[in-house]
């Protein structure tokens, strides 16, 4: 079974830490992904943050948007979810 984005948010345990960014905060990197997240990105980011996310550790968000996982705060990145035409 491969995790999506879609099936994460239905879990409650992650539901209020997971969600959907703006693809212009993802910017791809030779080694990964670059995300800057400010305020109003997601509902936990208070203020900017800057994540990096390795290729490898990519799950395909089985939609066409971004999602991140951000638990037990916004400095804390889980996971991270790409369209398949992203990865």
């Amino acid at each position: 079974m491969i995790a999506t984005a879609a099936a994460i948010e239905d879990v409650s345990a992650f539901a209020h830490s997971a969600g959907k960014i703006p693809s212009i905060t993802v910017t791809p990197r030779p080694d990964g992904y670059v995300i800057i997240l400010r305020p109003g990105d997601h509902q936990k980011v208070t203020h900017q943050n800057r994540y990096f996310v390795p290729y490898d550790s990519v799950i395909p968000s089985g939609d066409d948007n971004f999602h991140i996982c951000l638990h037990p705060t916004e400095e804390d990145q889980n996971c991270f979810f790409a369209p398949a035409d992203a990865i």
